[in-house]
């Protein structure tokens, strides 16, 4: 029976050391596995902080450029329109310059003094009755009516083949030109 009892201790020392081994083997095997997991979650979770990292530069980098774009097109706009009203401001100065018809009288033998050809002057109906008058003694220059010139006039040389407008368009658009640079200044 001595021999059955260390026989049966024997198996059992043996099953328990097996089960043990058994148990570290699978004790081991699961602490590397969660090793395992654990690193590739660290790795995935900075994988991913970088790629939220690079977004969000990427994002800010988009949101100052937009942000660039809407000033830009704000100083563009109000300059459109700082414009548009100066322009039309200047063109109704001007207008109003050349409806008075001693200082369109003015500028019409300021603009004819240096002609010595023949000339032609077309004018609406008012100041080119003045013209008429004015000129009268001048034999080298045609006063003409131009029912569609509401203000200023035009000076035509060579035959018609050479024309100078001074009309209110005309001359407020060459003021705009040369205004447009230094407003531009202004506003930057």
């Amino acid at each position: 029976m001595e021999d059955l009892q260390s026989l049966l201790e024997k198996i059992n020392r043996d099953g328990v050391e097996k089960a043990n081994a058994t148990a570290k083997t699978i004790i081991d095997e699961a602490t590397e596995k969660a090793a395992k997991i654990l690193a590739d979650a660290k790795a995935e979770a900075a994988a991913t902080a970088a790629n939220a990292k690079t977004e969000a530069e990427g994002y800010q980098k988009r949101a100052e450029e937009t942000i660039k774009q809407a000033a830009r097109d704000v100083i563009l706009n109000v300059e459109s329109s700082i414009t548009k009203m100066l322009e039309g401001l200047l063109l109704k100065d001007v207008e109003t310059a050349l409806t008075d018809e001693k200082a369109a009288t003015e500028l019409v033998l300021s603009a004819i003094k240096d002609v010595t050809a023949d000339a032609e002057i077309a004018a609406g109906e008012k100041l080119a009755a003045t013209l008429k008058a004015s000129l009268a003694a001048k034999k080298n220059f045609t006063v003409i009516t131009d029912s569609q010139a509401e203000t200023g006039f035009s000076v035509k040389l060579d035959g018609g083949r050479v024309e100078h407008a001074f009309t209110a368009g005309v001359i407020a658009a060459e003021l705009s030109k040369r205004l447009r640079a230094d407003l531009a200044k202004l506003l930057k």
